[in-house]
Order: C-alpha cells, then structure tokens, then sequence
C-alpha cells in the first residue's frame, strides 16, 4: 500500500468520502456550466440579470445538493426508490388536477419561491426505481414475459401522464430512458424488435388519425412534424423557429462572429433563445469550435460515468450510474438535434446550460446519486 493510499484509509469518514468522489466528472459539470452562465449573460445583452444571476444561484444550491447526496450511502437512495416513483406520480397527477399553465401546457405546479415541473423529477426517479427493480429480480428472470410486463406498465402510467400535459418530449424521453435501462439490465432483444415494429405502426396510425375525431396527438405537434420535415413550407409561422436556428448556426462559421456578437439572438430573431435554442446562441457566437468543446464536455460526463459504473461491483449502483448517463446523453442529442433540424421541434432543454430551475436541481440530484454510488462502491 502506498502512502498516499494509506493518507485516504486512515482519513476520517467524512475527509475519506470527499477524497472518493468521482472529481473528474464534478469539474466537467462545472465547466458546462458555466458555459451556461457566459451564454445565458449574452443573449441578456451583458446582464446577470433576468438569466444568469438565478442560474448561478441554483448551481450553486444543486451543486451543494449534489455533494449532500453524495455523502449518503447509496443503500438508502435504493431503499427509497418505490417511495420516490409513487410520489414523483402523485406530482404527476396533481398537475394534472390544479397545474399552472404556461405556453399552452400545464407541466408546473407553483410553489411561490419556483415552479415545479413533476415531469423532471420523474426522469430520474423512473430510473431509480427501475435499477432498484432489477436489483432485486433474479437474472434468470429478466426476460420472462411477467416481468418484463411489469417494468413496461412502470414506464407507461408517467408516459400516458406527462403526454396529457402535453409534453411530447419529455414523453420520448421516459420511454427512451426507460426502455434503454431494460435493455441494459439484460432484457432479450427480441422484445425491442417487437416494441420497434410496434413503433413504426403508431407512427402510421398517429399521421391517419390527422384530422379525425379520434386525432391521437395535439394539431400544433403535427405542425412541428410538417416543419420539421419542409421549414420551408411555413418561414415566417411554423418554421419559423428552425429557419432562426439553422441560420443562426450556419452564421457561425468554424470560428464564431465573437462573444456577444450574435445577430440572430441580439436582435430577438432566435426565439427562446435563454432556453430550448441557447445551443444556435453558442453556435454563432463561437462558432463550430464552441459547438464541438461543448459537445465533447458532454462526451466526457458520459465516459466519467461508464468508467464509474464499470468499477462498480454493486448491480443497482451501475445500473442507476448508466440509467442516469442514458438520460444525460438523451437530454443533449434530442436538444442539439432539434435545433439543427435532424429531429422535430419537441421542447427539450439543453441540459446545464439552458435556463430553467427544475431541470438544473433535478440533474444535480441524479448526479448526487452517481458520485453515491461511485464514493460507496465496494473497494
């Protein structure tokens, strides 16, 4: 044992567990972000406020809850897995019953010092109480067609919840998280090649009930769908937002137009752009080299959790590590295809850096319950 190895055993408990958090993967938050707090400051015209100020006073509060969490064995955050899910899902069902609604949705519930958006939390406490799930169920048993039945019904009731919202996004997002830590936790492939098919005829069913009584989703979804696929079709109604955006990040060039020096965002042609289109901001501004490091400090949260989860004996603790890299990496490549115009218009933040107060917390507490599992992993 070398002495640097024998400093950290003999170290208090408290100093030890500070010692094995995993810091590679709590700098790179940092640095995201703070790329935030510099683009948020930039489309406010170089003000902290309305935008970054907050933004820097919730990381600051997420980032003390990360380390809290951290500190508590993750045996506790297992135990508490069932207990989260079903009160993420009483959330759920009380926005549906007096939410506030904003911007055509009733996603929030208002506390009075910030508004809750229940669909968050859910991301995370879904995989939680999956990882837990398939923790306690036997491995010859993943693939039997009664427990199999019972994690798909776990993911459907908040699906079916946050699609009444409506929040076809985060919708996507639960299915994908959900369906992705199945399949990590060793379900057979045959079952996905089943849900796939499945897929490809809703989607059919979903594009002939345009226009019918029985109209499965919202007509302004459709028009995402129609912009999506022609923005031409609509510049000036609804394409207007990926015409903005794709002229924004072609503006860019390789290099940028320079901080602050964006004209789509200054001059308010870049709509929500302190939120879901804060990635065409970057992209003018410091143009396919910006774009590129912000994307590969996102590669590396990914690595740092695979690498943690890979080091990890314990079967939940991977499993959660890995379910809640899924849902970082789905956050991001929903929201950086979006904007580019390779995926419909869905409302997916990006994830650090756009501007929202429930999404920052919530990332953080899952974050937490990584550097948990990764400083209480048998050593």
């Amino acid at each position: 044992m070398s002495y640097l190895e024998y400093a950290v055993k003999s170290a208090p408990t408290g100093v030890r567990k500070i010692l094995y958090l995993n810091w590679p993967l709590a700098i790179v938050l940092v640095a995201i972000a703070c790329t935030g707090f510099l683009m948020l400051y930039s489309v406010a015209g170089g003000s902290l406020t309305p935008w970054a100020e907050p933004q820097m006073k919730r990381f600051a509060v997420g980032f003390l809850l990360m380390l809290m969490v951290a500190m508590v064995p993750i045996w506790f955050w297992r135990s508490l897995s069932g207990a989260a899910y079903l009160g993420t899902l009483l959330l759920l069902v009380a926005v549906e019953l007096f939410g506030t609604v904003g911007m055509g949705a009733q996603r929030w519930i208002d506390l009075g010092f910030m508004r809750l958006q229940p669909s968050e939390l859910m991301k995370i406490t879904l995989v939680l109480f999956l990882a837990a799930y398939y923790d306690w169920l036997p491995a010859k048993k993943t693939s039997h067609p009664f427990w199999v039945l019972l994690p798909v019904l776990i993911i459907l009731v908040p699906v079916a919840l946050v699609l009444k919202q409506p929040d076809l996004g985060t919708a996507i997002l639960l299915l994908a998280a959900g369906g992705g830590l199945m399949f990590l936790a060793g379900v057979h492939w045959a079952y996905f090649a089943v849900v796939i098919a499945g897929g490809v005829g809703l989607v059919a069913t979903v594009f002939k009930s345009r226009g019918t009584e029985w109209q499965l989703i919202k007509d302004y979804q459709f028009r995402r769908i129609d912009t999506f696929l022609d923005p031409s079709t609509d510049p000036l109604g609804a394409g207007y937002h990926i015409t903005q955006s794709q002229i924004a990040l072609g503006s860019g060039g390789w290099t940028g137009r320079g901080f602050m020096q964006g004209t789509q965002s200054r001059l308010n042609f870049l709509p929500e752009k302190h939120t879901d289109f804060i990635f065409t901001t970057l992209a003018e501004e410091f143009g396919f080299i910006g774009g590129i490091t912000l994307l590969s400090l996102y590669a590396l949260v990914i690595v740092f959790c695979i690498w943690s989860a890979l080091m990890n004996k314990d079967r939940f603790s991977s499993l959660l590590t890995l379910g809640i890299a899924l849902n970082f990496f789905l956050f991001f490549a929903v929201n950086m295809s979006m904007v580019m115009g390779l995926a419909p218009v869905v409302g997916v933040p990006l994830p650090m850096v756009s501007f929202g107060g429930s999404a920052m917390l919530v990332l953080l507490l899952a974050f937490g319950m990584v550097q948990s599992a990764h400083v209480h992993r048998p050593r």
